[in-house]
Parts: structure tokens; sequence; C-alpha cells
């Protein structure tokens, strides 16, 4: 499969010449692992649905529904440091494909154990927290191969497609999830998720990107490497903070959404579904144009616009008690979700050295997936002490918060600050 891309025509629209928004399709490799990825991610969602409908059916417990989502997020903050190293001692594709194999197998016996009814609230928490293992080995390597895919002038554009491919999924795999467990059950949605990474498995394996063998160094001091550059950077120091604030705070309405449409919505499975729907069309709206409004305004104000937009998404979430206006609160938060999180990834591919890259990219996934683990356990905590609504209007008030101190003491940094030309 090969990673040149394909040249535009002269008279091919502006969107698909370099530096477009669609201009990373004009890579072979590109498309292809982008189409695998949707497939994958169409996949997880769907299991992300049957895990978290199937918890409220085996507990009432707010704080074991929301380990649910904490389960995929908390190996990304225990384990995603030692994945980076990985990623930058071994070839990335093969990396990958193991992460991929072994998401397989574990997705595969969660849907058989599931059918055979001997799931239990430890043993769903379990199998969530391998594949979520799974997801931690695989981030760093993935996402430092997109340089490989497309060139460095279409990057930021490749970051954003990327994203609109996990919130594609995210806009029609809950809906889809929520139709197969009325349908069937759990299991059968669980299974579909199986199936899914067969496609990006069968992509890498045909993938072949021409790179020399890496240099091999031991792990430990590989990662202190990547942690004194990232805590010797400024810039970098920023946009960590920042992945840690909006992680944290964004992570209430994940943990809490199952909780909220079941109980104070009175809702279903399909309900369900819808809400995870509409938030991926309004992540899907803003990825569309999140780098072209980095660029007029810069990653400060779209950063801080996006958290302030999720933290209304939130508040309205609280007071919603008729689908309608849930379906509303989620397109809002969907908003802010992806333009906060691209912009904040942006930041740390283009501030990172490419012989560091994975670690870099490991550190942020771990500060920023460490902070929605972490916020999942605390909402959940809350919102068993006070109620989902308090919990949700906390968290809109900790983003609020947080992005006025940071705005002063700590604001995302300039297009040109600490910035690595490749």
């Amino acid at each position: 499969m090969s990673d040149a891309p394909d040249s535009p025509e002269p008279t091919s629209p502006r969107y698909l010449q370099p530096g477009g928004v669609l201009a990373p399709f004009r890579y072979p490799a590109f498309r292809a692992i982008w189409s695998a990825n949707l497939a994958s991610n169409l996949g997880s969602m769907v299991q992300s649905v049957g895990a978290a409908w199937l918890m409220t059916d085996l507990t009432r417990s707010h704080l074991l529904i929301a380990l649910v989502p904490a389960s995929n997020t908390l190996p990304i903050m225990l384990f995603a440091v030692f994945a980076g190293a990985i990623a930058d001692n071994y070839d990335r594709r093969t990396v990958m494909l193991s992460a991929q194999i072994g998401m397989l197998v574990v997705a595969a016996l969660l849907a058989v154990t599931s059918w055979m009814k001997l799931v239990s609230p430890a043993v769903l928490l379990l199998f969530t927290l391998a594949i979520g293992i799974g997801t931690a080995l695989n981030g760093p390597a993935w996402q430092a191969s997109v340089r490989l895919q497309v060139g460095m002038r279409d990057l930021p554009q490749a970051i954003s497609l990327n994203t609109i491919s996990f919130n594609l999924a995210r806009s029609v795999g809950p809906a889809f999830g929520g139709l197969l467990i009325s349908l069937w059950d759990v299991s059968f949605a669980f299974a579909i998720n199986a199936m899914s990474y067969l496609f990006m498995i069968s992509v890498l394996w045909r993938w072949r990107p021409e790179l020399p063998p890496p240099a091999r160094r031991p792990i430990l001091p590989a990662i202190a490497v990547g942690l004194r550059f990232c805590a010797g950077s400024v810039p970098i120091r920023k946009v960590l903070l920042r992945g840690l604030a909006v992680g944290f705070g964004f992570s209430a309405y994940q943990a809490l959404v199952p909780s909220l449409v079941r109980g104070q919505m009175h809702g279903t499975e399909i309900d369900y579904g819808l809400m995870l729907g509409m938030f991926g069309i309004g992540s899907v709206a803003s990825a569309l144009f999140v780098s072209m409004a980095r660029r007029r305004w810069g990653a400060e104000a779209v950063t801080g616009a996006a958290m302030l937009t999720f933290a209304i998404g939130q508040s309205l979430l609280a007071e919603s008690h008729t689908l309608a206006f849930g379906l509303f609160a989620a397109l809002v938060a969907g908003l802010g979700w992806v333009t906060a999180l691209t912009s904040t990834n942006v930041a740390m591919q283009m501030r990172s050295p490419e012989d560091i890259l994975g670690r870099c990219l490991s550190i942020y996934q771990a500060v920023t997936f460490g902070g929605m683990a972490l916020g999942a356990w605390s909402w959940g905590m809350i919102a068993d002490w006070r109620g989902t609504t308090f919990a949700l209007h906390a968290a809109g008030a900790w983003l609020v918060g947080t992005l006025i101190l940071l705005r002063i003491f700590a604001p995302m940094p300039t297009p040109s600050e600490g910035r690595i030309e490749h």
C-alpha cells in the first residue's frame, strides 16, 4: 500500500489541494487506514453502549456505572507512557497489529461470556479494562503513525479527519448498538465489536511503510527522555495542563449519561443510543471547521470557546427531563468535545520531535485520559452523594473555573511557540 499522495488534478477543488480540509485523502495509505478505523470505531461505540447499558441492568450504583467508561481510559493513564516507549523502540505497524489482535480476542471472549449470562459487574469491568489496555498500547503508535501516512502540511487536517472518523462512528454506533440490544441482547453488540477489528488488522497487514529500523533503547531510560523533554518544554506543559483540565471536566458527560437517561429521563437503550448519536453529530460538525477556526483565532480562543460550550451542554443536560431537550444538550456538548481535544492534540504533535514522538503523545494521552478516568470516578462519587444533576453542574463549573485560571497563568501556546519544523 503506497504512502505517496495521488497528484491532485489542476482543477481539483481547493479542499483537496495540499493544506485543504480533505487533502489527506490524496494519500492511499491514509484513505485505507481511515476507512478501517471508521469500522473499528463503529464497533467500539456499539460495545460501549452495550457495556454501559448492561451495567445499568446489573447494578443501580452510579459509581459502578461510571466505572465502565473509566475502565476504558484508566489503562491509558497507567500504561500509555510505556506504550509510547514501545512505539518509539519497535515498528509502529507491528505494535498496532499486536494491539488490534489482542483486543479482537478479548472482545470475542466478552461476547461469549455475556451470551452465556456469566457477566457480573466485576467481570464486565475486567473485560472493559483489558480492552482499555489494548487501546493504551495502540494509541501512541497509531497517533505517531499519522506522519507516516501524510505530509507535515496536511498533518493538522489528518488529525481532524481521524477525529471525524471517531465521531461519525459516535453518530451512528450508539443508535445502532441500542437497536441491536433491543432486538437481541448485549452479546450481539460485543460480537459486532470483535468482528470490527478484522478490518483494521487486514489493512495494517498490507501496509508496508518504508522506514529504517528504530533505534532500540531500554524502556525505562527511554521513558525518562520523554518525560524530561515534556517537563522542560514550557509550551508542552501548557498543553498538558489544558488536556488534564479538559479530560477531568468532560468525563462527567460520558460517566453519567446512562444513569440520567434511565433515571431522570425514564428512557430506553434506544434513547441512550440516540443521545450518544446526537453528541457525535455535534462532534463531526465542529471537526470540519476546527482547523480553519484555529488558524483564524488561535488555539487559546478556540479551546476556551470549546470548554465553555461543553460546560453549557453539561448544564443543559443536567436539567433534561425529556428526550428532545436531552438531544439538544448532547448536540451542544458534542460541538465542544472535538474542538477542544483536537486543538490540544494538534498542539502536542506540532511540538514533539520525531524520535520521541510516541513518548510525547503517550504522555499527552496519559494526562488527558487519566483526567477522564479520575473524573469519571469523582463525578460518579458525587452523583451517588448529591445526584446526577448536581454532579453535571459541578463538572460545568470545573470547566469554567479552570478555563479562567489557565487563560491567565498557562494559556495555550501561540503558533510559533515551541513549534518544531520537521
